[in-house]
């Protein structure tokens, strides 16, 4: 991972340590698989299992509902440096269990938790629905107490892992609040449970496991929900606080990659008699591009050391790493591609496929526009 762990004073011997030794595994178990990523069905699977092997789920999966978000930041730059579907991979399985090991009951997160840092269960997170994305309390997913269990009916979209998961953290109405606004409440469910399938998988631009589920009375035994009736918004909001920062580490491994493939790249290729680099237009490209990561990557690993050193709360700071770390990696990559001209344009080039992978970044786990409304709704309570 570059110079960067040595030259912060964010890290520990630990982190620095764990950067080291994850730059060795990647290059020899991750790099070569990304090169051909054509079943991405199987190429999670197989990311899943090499991850557990070599202990990298262990930070993503806490059974003491503690993350390193530092460590987490570390992995997941590394990894979408050579691959974005290993870090989906790796942070799926976070994603799956964060709200189980905070709130589930002590033998229902052994269960699972214990299988998914071991990479024997996949995690998924079921959150987004057809009518409800940004906008959580609009959920219409519905589950009614029936006796000891559960009756769950609804479907979900746009769902990391659909049918490749072997469990799913699933949010549903239980009730109504004052304002008609939904009372949410978290379940997890097995994938071989009746009443739940797959009903669509999803093909997007990038390569990334994705689809609908549906629920139609699919029974949950009471004991399986999380946490308490109506806890279900805390935990899912808890879960993308924790885990957002992250998405903007792994942005800047896309965006350090674009970088090392443009300065590689303009540094051979010679133009008009004189290397790229020679051309002040490059240079010029290539100190935004170096400037903007630099500073995606402060914000980033600001926000987890203030996470992870007590900070009561970090939500401005994890938003604003999110917000610029994912924006500015588009530009990096956008960048890239012009800095290579045709050959960035070619199916299967480096900066072709980061171009395509980086897009998702800005969407996912919160617009940036819904970034930009929680930073400046923070911002002014501290006026």
């Amino acid at each position: 991972m570059d110079n960067i762990i040595d030259r912060l004073p964010f890290f520990t011997p630990e982190h620095r340590t764990l950067a080291q030794d994850l730059s060795k595994f990647v290059k020899l178990e991750i790099e070569p698989s990304a090169i051909e990523e054509r079943d991405v069905e199987e190429c999670a699977r197989y990311y899943v299992n090499s991850l557990a092997k070599a202990g990298v789920l262990d930070y993503a999966v806490s059974a003491e509902a503690k993350l390193d978000i530092r460590a987490l930041c570390i992995v997941r730059e590394e990894l979408a440096y050579a691959s974005s579907l290993a870090d989906l991979a790796f942070v799926m399985q976070g994603l799956g269990t964060y709200a189980i090991s905070h709130a589930a009951k002590d033998h229902i997160r052994e269960f699972w938790l214990s299988r998914a840092v071991e990479g024997r269960a996949i995690a998924a997170f079921a959150l987004t629905e057809p009518d409800a994305g940004s906008d959580v309390a609009a959920i219409q997913t519905t589950a009614t107490l029936d006796g000891d269990t559960y009756l769950i009916n609804g479907r979900k979209r746009f769902i990391s892992n659909a049918g490749i998961a072997d469990f799913y953290t699933v949010f549903a109405r239980t009730g109504t609040r004052e304002g008609g606004r939904a009372a949410l409440s978290a379940f997890v469910i097995g994938a071989k449970m009746p009443g739940f399938s797959v009903v669509e998988k999803t093909a997007l631009m990038a390569p990334h496991p994705i689809g609908e589920i549906q629920f139609e009375n699919c029974r949950v035994p009471a004991e399986d929900i999380v946490g308490n009736e109506g806890d279900g918004f805390g935990l899912a909001m808890e879960t993308l606080d924790t885990f957002r920062a992250s998405v903007g580490a792994a942005a800047c491994g896309m965006a350090r990659r674009a970088l090392d493939e443009s300065v590689r790249y303009a540094s051979t290729r010679k133009q008009f008699g004189r290397l790229l680099a020679e051309h002040q237009l490059i240079q010029d490209k290539l100190a935004d591009m170096v400037t903007e990561l630099d500073a995606a990557r402060l914000l980033v690993y600001r926000a987890a050391y203030l996470k992870d050193t007590g900070s009561a709360r970090v939500t401005r700071e994890a938003s604003q790493a999110k917000l610029y770390a994912t924006e500015a990696a588009g530009r990096i990559i956008d960048s890239a591609v012009q800095i290579h001209g045709g050959t960035g344009l070619v199916r299967g080039s480096v900066v072709e496929r980061l171009y395509r992978d980086v897009r998702a970044l800005r969407i996912y786990e919160g617009t940036s526009e819904i970034q930009k409304i929680v930073i400046a709704s923070q911002l002014l309570k501290e006026i």
